[in-house]
């Protein structure tokens, strides 16, 4: 079971642990899928474990102007002519030996997917993974004053069964893929239950949503039988939509577009158009394709 693209640093006490994973971008908006992971780590007490080495699954040296092609490169701290950090990727994993868990946050790979997905399977291997949970975010016509709905892609027709009852729509979908499809497609052929669970946030803000983040922690731990508090996770939320509230009093065209939102989200309508709100967004730069 060695994997040359993988450290082990400790060998923790887990019996057949889920696994949760999050990554950072296509669908960390809202930092819901690594917020999420990094909140169960830091609640739970995990401690890392073990990590993938980043070389040979990222882009560093991307064609473009100087701006754009340093959203690629890794970040340095060069001080007095010395270099005092240098920092690459990171892919860590962590373990939480009570409730029997490894957490993974790490960055979707530009390169070498087969790679880097058997570097995961290595780990699920080494402490006998039987199920792994992948929680992330797409931009939507959802408002900021209700639950994100959920969607689930899920490995096994068997999955549906246990999903019954649970607020999680399963999804219809045809275009581009992401490592989470790969990784449920490659799980499917070792045995291991996937499901990668999705959460459809507000598209008119940007940067962390802790609403969002809380239901997808709650989510993941009726999906997993977890007990976290998240007391803490729901006055960030509350205070995120008073200050939203507040902004939105002085943009009452918008204000009027999130009320209809709301009136569709509250009477269960999911193929909402507005398509005057799209356009608002696209004003923006935010599309929702």
């Amino acid at each position: 079971m060695e994997n040359r693209q993988l450290t082990i640093e400790s060998e923790p006490s887990l019996v057949k642990p889920s696994m949760i994973l999050g990554f950072t971008g296509w669908m960390d908006g809202g930092d819901v899928s690594t917020g999420t992971v990094q909140y169960l780590v830091n609640r739970l007490g995990a401690t890392r474990f073990a990590r993938i080495k980043p070389g040979g699954f990222y882009l560093y040296n991307f064609p473009g102007t100087m701006e754009y092609s340093a959203l690629f490169r890794p970040h340095a701290n060069i001080q007095g002519g010395l270099i005092r950090q240098f920092d690459e990727p990171t892919n860590d994993f962590y373990s939480d030996a009570i409730n029997n868990l490894i957490l993974f946050i790490g960055k979707e790979p530009n390169l070498a997917w087969s790679d880097y997905a058997e570097a995961i399977f290595t780990v699920c291997q080494r402490y006998g993974v039987e199920r792994m949970v992948f929680i992330g975010s797409v931009s939507g016509l959802t408002p900021h004053t209700r639950e994100p709905r959920f969607s689930c892609v899920i490995s096994d027709e068997r999955i549906k069964n246990r999903l019954e009852g649970m607020p999680i729509v399963l999804t219809d979908y045809s275009g581009p893929a992401s490592i989470i499809t790969y990784l449920s497609v490659e799980a499917q052929k070792r045995g291991i239950e996937m499901l990668s669970l999705v959460a459809e946030i507000p598209a008119y803000l940007q940067g962390y949503n802790p609403r969002c983040v809380e239901a997808s922690v709650r989510c993941i731990s009726g999906i997993v039988g977890l007990h976290v508090e998240v007391t803490d996770l729901r006055e960030l939320g509350d205070e995120f939509e008073k200050k939203v509230n507040e902004v939105l009093q002085s943009q009452p065209d918008l204000l009027d577009k999130i009320q209809k939102l709301e009136t569709d989200y509250d009477d269960q309508v999911f193929n909402t158009d507005l398509g005057d709100l799209r356009d608002w967004l696209k004003q923006q730069g935010i599309r929702l394709e």
